[in-house]
C-alpha cells in the first residue's frame, strides 16, 4: 500500500512496495481475500446525499478489515446507518472509490497515503507527514485525526544481538555492518527506505552478499530466520505481534528513514461532518500501537479470531458501544 512498491500498502512487500501484503500477516492476507468477488461491482452505488448513511471499506488484508469493522462499530453506536464493502484491493483500487462515491471511509497509512498522493513527497516524520497530508488530498478527500497507533517498517534484531552489541537505534547496527546478514523482501535492496536509505541516513551498509531475500514482508519465514540465527536483522513491521513473542528488538530509527504511518481514516468529503469527525476521533485516540498488535495477534494468532469479533469486542473494551458524548 505505498508510493512505487508502497502505493498499496504499508510497506516493503506486505503490501509489496506497491502491492498488498500486511507485514504481520502476509501469509493469512490471501485467505482473507475470500472468494475472488470484487465488493466494489454490486450494484445499489453509494451511499447517496443521507449524512446519516455512511459506507465503510476496507483493504484486503486483515488489519485493515479489522480496524475497518472498528470503524463501523463506532459509527452505529453513534446512530450512523453503516454499510460494509470490504476486501477492496490496493489504493489503486479504494481511492478511487472514495472519490466515485462507491465507498465514504476507509482506513489507511498517513506515510503511503502522501507516497500514493505526492509520489515526489520526501516528507517521513509524523509530523511533516501531517502537514503534507492536507494539501496532497485535495479537494474531494479528508482525513480525521491519525490514531496513535503506528504500523510502519523497522529493523529488528533479537534481544542476544542487541545486548551482544549494546544497540539501540540503527545508527549503533551500523559499526558491525560487516557482519550483519539482513533479511528483507527483495525490494528493499533498492527501494529509497530500504538499504540505500539505511546506508546514507545511518552508515548501515550491508553488502550484496549479506542480504537475503525473503518474500514474506515481515512474515514467519522471516520471523523464523531471523529467531534462528540465520540473519542478524530483518525489516519487520511494528505492529507484528511476533515481535513481542520472540524478544525482538525494534531499533529506533531516529533519522525517520521510515516514514511514519498512523492509522488514519480516510473520508470523502462531501461525507465529512461534526458528528462522523467526533466519532472517529474518539476511537482513534484510543488505537494505540499496543492496541493494534493485540488486534492483529487475535486475528492472525493462535485464536484465529474473525475480524468483525475481535473489533466488536475491542469496541465494548474500550467503551466506544456508546454515543461519543
Amino acid at each position: 500500500m505505498r508510493t512505487s512498491n508502497t502505493s498499496s500498502g504499508r510497506g516493503f512487500a506486505r503490501r509489496t512496495l506497491g502491492g498488498l501484503a500486511v507485514a504481520t500477516v502476509a501469509v493469512v492476507s490471501l485467505a482473507a481475500c475470500g472468494g475472488g468477488s470484487d465488493p466494489l461491482s454490486a450494484e445499489g452505488e453509494g451511499s447517496g446525499d443521507d449524512a446519516n448513511a455512511v459506507i465503510v471499506g476496507s483493504a484486503n488484508f486483515p488489519e485493515s478489515e479489522t480496524v475497518a469493522n472498528i470503524y463501523t462499530e463506532v459509527l452505529r453506536a453513534n446512530g450512523f446507518d453503516v454499510t460494509t464493502k470490504f476486501d477492496i484491493g490496493s489504493r489503486e483500487a479504494y481511492i478511487p472509490a472514495l472519490k466515485d462515491a462507491s465507498i465514504d471511509v476507509i482506513p489507511d497509512y498517513t506515510g503511503n497515503l502522501l507516497q500514493y498522493l505526492d509520489p515526489q513527497s520526501t516528507a517521513t516524520s509524523a509530523a511533516d507527514v501531517n502537514a503534507a497530508l492536507p494539501g496532497a488530498l485535495g479537494s474531494e478527500l479528508t482525513i480525521t485525526t491519525a490514531a496513535p497507533a503506528e504500523d510502519k517498517d523497522a529493523v529488528v534484531v533479537t534481544a542476544e544481538t542487541a545486548q551482544k552489541w549494546n544497540l539501540t537505534s540503527i545508527a549503533d547496527l551500523a559499526a558491525h555492518s560487516a557482519e550483519v546478514k539482513f533479511g528483507a523482501p527483495a525490494e528493499f535492496q533498492e527501494r529509497r527506505a530500504g538499504l540505500p536509505g539505511l546506508k546514507e541516513n545511518y552508515g548501515l551498509d550491508i553488502a550484496p552478499a549479506n542480504f537475503v531475500p525473503i518474500a514474506d514482508g515481515g512474515g514467519p519465514a522471516t520471523v523464523e530466520a531471523l529467531a534462528s540465527g540465520q540473519i542478524t536483522a530483518a525489516n519487520i513491521f511494528t505492529t507484528s505481534p511476533a515481535i513481542e513473542k520472540n524478544n525482538f528488538v525494534v531499533l529506533t530509527d531516529p533519522k525517520n528513514n521510515f516514514a511514519a504511518q498512523n492509522v488514519v481514516p480516510v473520508v470523502r468529503a462531501a461525507k465529512s461532518t461534526a458528528e462522523l469527525t467526533r466519532a472517529l476521533d474518539a476511537l482513534s485516540a484510543k488505537l494505540t500501537t499496543e492496541e493494534l498488535v493485540k488486534l492483529n495477534d487475535a486475528v492472525s494468532g493462535d485464536a484465529k479470531t474473525e475480524p468483525a469479533a475481535a473489533a466488536k469486542q475491542w469496541v465494548v473494551d474500550q467503551g466506544l458501544d456508546k454515543p461519543v458524548s
